[in-house]
Parts: C-alpha cells; sequence; structure tokens
C-alpha cells in the first residue's frame, strides 16, 4: 500500500493535508471483498450528501432577491463560484486518484459547504456571496469524484454500472427530501431553518461515511488501475485529448449545462417576481418535482444501461433540453412547473448514471479514473459556469421567456454532436 507521509514531501500538496486528517480518521487496514449488507453506510451517504453538498444553494436565488438583489447580479455572484468549481476539479481529481483516505475528501469538504452556507446568512454583501460560493464550488467539486472512488473501490468495475445506479436513486431521494424540508422549514421558520437542515444533514454523512470500513475500499480498484506505478500522474487535457469518446461527451455536456444550469433558478426567480410565487415553497417544488423523476430515470436507465450501454441514455437527455426551455417560455409560474421540471429531472438524472459509467468504462485498466472524470467535469463546468451569468442578464435585458427559449436551443447543439459521433460512441 503507497505511503502517504505528507510532512516529509519536498513541495507542499493541499491533497497532503486532506490526507494526513483522513490518517486521524482511520488507519489503512488490509482490504477485504464487501458483502451485501456493508453497502448501506454508501448508499445512506449518497442519501444525506445531497442537502449538505449543496446548503441552500437551491434557495440562494429567491433569498437574494427577496434581499433587493437584481437577477443579473445573482447570476454574477453564482458564476464566481462556479468558475472556482470549475477550475480546481482537475487537480482534485488526480489527488483523489493517488490518496489512501477518500473517505476523508467527502468529509472535510462537507464541512466546508455548511460554513459557505453560513456566510451568506450572516451578510448579503457581494463579495461575501461571492466568495461563499467559492468556497462551497470548491469543496463540492471534490465530493463526487470522492464517493465515485469510494463506489468504485468496493464493488470493483463488475459491479459498479448497477452500484452508481443505487447510489443515484439513494442521492436524488435525499435531494427530493431535503428539498421538501427546506421548503417546509424556510415558508414556515425563515431561511436559516434552511441552513439547520443542511448542518444536520452535513452530520448525518460524516457519520455514514465513518461507518463505511476502510478496509471494504480498494484504492488501486478506486482509481482503476492495473499499473504497476499508480504514483505517476499524466496531465489530465493529455487523458482527456487521447480518449476521443471522453472528448466529445465533455463538449456535449458543455452546451448542455450552459443552457440547462440556469433555468430552475430563473423560473424560481420568474415566479416570485412576476407571479407573487413564495419563494422557498416554490423553489422546494421544483426540487421536489425534479428529484423524485430522477429517482425513476435513475434505476431504469441503469438497467438500460446493463443491456444497451449509455449513448440511447444521454441521447435522451440531451433532448430534454430544447423542450423543456420550450416549456418554461410558454408556461411560467405554478402552471408549468410540473413538466418543466419533468424534463429537469430526465436530463440531469440520466446524466448523473451515465457520466461516470462512460468515464469509467473507457479509461478502464489506466488508473486515471478519477483524473479523467476531473477533466470531463472541468469542460462540463465550463458550460455550467457562463450560464447563470448569460441567462441573469438577458433576463434582465430582455426578460425570461427569451432567455428560456436561448438557454434550451444549447440542447440542440448537444444532441447533434452526440449524433454526429455516434460511430464512435455506441461502444459505450
Amino acid at each position: 500500500m503507497e505511503s502517504i507521509n505528507w510532512r516529509v514531501r519536498r513541495k507542499f500538496n493541499p491533497g497532503h493535508v486532506i490526507d494526513a486528517i483522513g490518517k486521524w480518521f482511520v488507519a489503512p487496514h488490509r482490504r477485504s471483498q464487501p458483502s451485501s449488507h456493508r453497502l448501506w453506510p454508501l448508499l445512506a451517504l449518497n442519501f444525506f450528501m445531497a442537502d449538505m453538498q449543496s446548503g441552500i444553494g437551491p434557495f440562494l436565488g429567491v433569498f437574494l432577491l427577496g434581499r433587493g438583489w437584481d437577477s443579473g447580479l445573482i447570476g454574477t455572484a453564482m458564476t464566481f463560484g462556479n468558475v472556482a468549481g470549475m477550475l480546481i476539479t482537475i487537480p482534485i481529481g488526480g489527488l483523489i486518484d493517488t490518496t489512501n483516505f477518500k473517505r476523508a475528501w467527502v468529509i472535510i469538504p462537507g464541512i466546508c459547504v455548511v460554513g459557505g452556507s453560513a456566510l451568506i446568512l450572516l451578510s448579503q454583501d457581494f463579495w461575501v456571496v461571492a466568495g461563499s460560493q467559492v468556497a462551497t464550488a470548491i469543496a463540492g467539486a471534490a465530493i463526487v469524484p470522492a464517493v465515485t472512488g469510494i463506489t468504485l473501490g468496493i464493488v470493483r468495475q463488475r459491479g459498479f454500472n448497477r452500484q452508481i445506479g443505487r447510489n443515484q436513486a439513494f442521492n436524488h431521494a435525499g435531494n427530493m427530501i431535503g428539498a421538501a424540508l427546506s421548503g417546509y422549514l424556510g415558508w414556515t421558520f425563515g431561511y436559516m431553518a434552511v441552513f439547520g437542515l443542511a448542518a444536520a444533514f452535513g452530520i448525518v454523512s460524516i457519520i455514514c461515511v465513518l461507518l463505511i470500513p476502510a478496509k471494504t475500499i480498494d484504492n488501486r480498484a478506486a482509481r482503476g488501475t492495473k499499473e504497476d506505478d499508480p504514483d505517476s500522474q499524466p496531465n489530465a487535457w493529455h487523458v482527456l485529448l487521447t480518449h476521443k469518446p471522453l472528448l466529445v461527451l465533455s463538449v456535449a455536456l458543455a452546451a448542455f449545462h450552459l443552457g440547462n444550469a440556469s433555468i430552475v433558478a430563473l423560473y424560481g426567480l420568474a415566479a416570485v417576481a412576476d407571479s407573487g410565487a413564495d419563494g422557498p415553497s416554490f423553489v422546494a417544488t421544483t426540487v421536489v418535482i425534479a428529484q423524485a423523476v430522477m429517482v425513476l430515470v435513475s434505476i431504469v436507465a441503469m438497467r438500460v444501461a446493463e443491456k444497451q450501454g449509455y449513448w440511447g441514455i444521454l441521447l435522451v437527455s440531451f433532448a430534454a433540453l430544447p423542450l423543456r426551455g420550450l416549456l418554461a417560455y410558454f408556461f411560467a409560474g405554478w402552471l408549468g412547473v410540473i413538466p418543466v421540471q419533468i424534463l429537469d429531472g430526465v436530463g440531469a438524472g440520466l446524466q448523473s448514471l451515465a457520466v461516470p459509467g462512460v468515464v469509467a468504462r473507457s479509461l478502464n485498466g489506466t488508473g486515471r479514473i478519477n483524473l479523467g472524470q476531473g477533466a470531463v467535469l472541468t469542460v462540463q463546468g465550463l458550460g455550467a459556469s457562463l450560464s447563470p451569468i448569460m441567462g441573469g442578464w438577458i433576463a434582465q435585458t430582455a426578460g425570461y421567456g427569451p432567455a428560456f427559449l436561448l438557454l434550451g436551443s444549447f440542447g440542440l447543439v448537444s444532441v447533434g454532436l452526440w449524433t454526429a459521433f455516434a460511430p464512435l460512441l455506441k461502444n459505450y
């Protein structure tokens, strides 16, 4: 087992700090094969980490709107965080590949997310909010690849497809229940209660992580390695550019999220500003509907992927965005929330299963699955980063309707790209 001793390295590496703290939580043990009853802490982690991972994120737009912010300024503040998360994704993916303390990469960033949400409640100054979004995005960028690595390390490649589907079903269920509780608590007691719920979910998530036995995580399997030298780190862009399917996937995802990332926030802002809807309850409804659909599509997609692969699943996810933009244009507020958010659940739910599956299949045997996932998420994050500022300013200058149409049109780019490279991609 590789030695992690950050004090004797010549150059300081922030990942070594996380590893050192991880060593404090648990010393490495000999690996053993997992039994089915040992998977429940992993499923529970996916359920509870959903609310911890985002903090008050889904409610941030309406929270700031109620404090006098304009949609353009809200989108700008969110973009700061999205850019930071995009830039840190690759380095974090590489560090998670090399560490033997993957559980610590869930625990410590989770604490940082809850702390970042608390800052927003204390002050709504622009730079405080932007700084909080940066901290939250950086911490959140570590949680998903860490949980993916833990999952792969426990069930190995042969069990990954089925287990990632179960993980996503529990994660979406946690998002759905967390959003419903947040909406009720925010409507009844205010936004401080929303933060309290996120903090409570964070505490339970930490307990769940610690209940995953360290000896069940095979760290070589967690990075998909067959190499004798797992410490050698290729450049992430080299990994991406030498795997053309991942490059096509990344660009298609970037176009999709350029349109998709800001629709739900703008839809909530439009409902509050134009229809007088209650902010917490409306946002909670949008999240609950989408997450409920994601639970169902994750289960269905898991079974489809085992038989037919991921190409068709991702094509359907991309096609959902143009339809969503049209529905958001024609049906505003409570009238359209159900169909608009059903399509959100279809698109995001299918991708939450298919993207890590494609990466794991493409890079199996290279030892760089988390690094590759970081590269894919970075390109995807470029689109997601620009979406709030673009959508926010378009909505402020031209109105919410034109913003929804433009944002939805980016899904056509993803569909065209995915279809054009179908012969290359259908093997996955």
